[in-house]
């Protein structure tokens, strides 16, 4: 039986019972880009200003919206969000790691933020990697969790 639905009704996963402890989660993905484009990022000179810095703040905010944009996920008291970026040949990585003390996981604020992210670099980078009206190599790719922890507190 799936914990998500009763009686063919979405429902919340109750957690009443369910004990407080350290939480943490990490996500990753990747962008391919062009060369030229990466080359932009890296000399900040894309038009639409620091791609990274504005990528940053995005997965920021996204993973404190994440109650507001997953239907059944709980509003959970964040208490650390660290994002990085690291330059690659073909693309950008993004790194999120939300922590919370709660009841619940953090790994779809982690997922939230990775993908917001990542969705903000291709916004500002798009007019770079447009190509008669298209993206034909861009992509968002090996978006996944890789670590979720908990820890009594």
């Amino acid at each position: 039986m799936l914990s998500h639905i009763e009686n063919d009704r979405v429902r919340m996963v109750d957690i009443t019972q369910k004990e407080e402890v350290l939480r943490i989660a990490e996500a990753e993905g990747f962008i391919r880009l062009k060369e030229d484009t990466i080359k932009a990022v890296i000399e900040n000179k894309i038009a639409k200003g620091n791609v990274l810095a504005t990528s940053n703040v995005a997965a920021v905010l996204a993973v404190k919206k994440t109650p507001e944009l997953i239907p059944m996920c709980h509003p959970i008291p964040i208490t650390s969000v660290n994002v990085s970026f690291d330059v690659e040949n073909n693309g950008i990585r993004a790194r999120c790691i939300v922590k919370a003390v709660s009841k619940t996981g953090v790994e779809m604020e982690a997922l939230t933020g990775v993908s917001t992210a990542l969705l903000t670099i291709w916004d500002m980078v798009k007019s770079m990697e447009k190509e008669n009206g298209g993206y034909p190599t861009t992509a968002i790719e090996y978006i996944k969790v890789v670590r979720k922890e908990k820890t009594k507190w």
